[in-house]
């Protein structure tokens, strides 16, 4: 029961951490943005991928070792869409990223044009992360359960 607990916190003190860093990518990356915003931008999207990385050791973790264990989430509907929706997530991280990389390598501030390109990412990102608590919910409510 302890450790079902402790995953528990654990994985969602990462999720709400990952938002956070995905939210201050979106307030960063904005018209105008320099040179040193986008070296700290770099290094915040750093954290992204190291907490999505932890996000899915525990969250497999807890669905493996926990109280409900395995047979139950790999039989739920709402588990599948979470899972499906945090990869597309990642997913649509890609491009920010390889922008930031990009930017920082050129030596140049990048343009309103591109800022709004990888922002157009970010906002793409933060709609769909919206579903996990969604999903999340449906799924410990015994929703989506499937044979």
């Amino acid at each position: 029961m302890m450790l079902d607990l402790v995953l528990a916190i654990a994985h969602h003190i990462l999720v709400f951490s990952l938002f956070g860093v995905l939210f201050a990518e979106l307030v960063l990356i904005r018209k105008g943005v320099d040179l040193p915003t986008v070296a700290r931008v770099g290094r915040i999207d750093l954290m992204y991928g190291v907490l999505a990385g932890l996000i899915i050791g525990v969250g497999f973790s807890r669905a493996i070792f926990a109280a409900k264990g395995w047979a139950y989430y790999s039989h739920n509907l709402f588990f599948h869409l979470k899972v499906g929706t945090f990869v597309l997530i990642g997913l649509l991280s890609i491009p920010p990223t390889v922008a930031y990389i990009r930017w920082r390598r050129s030596g140049a501030a990048p343009s309103d044009a591109q800022v709004a390109g990888v922002r157009r990412w970010l906002w793409a990102e933060m709609a769909l992360f919206a579903l996990l608590p969604a999903f999340a919910a449906a799924m410990a409510r015994g929703l989506g359960e499937f044979t």
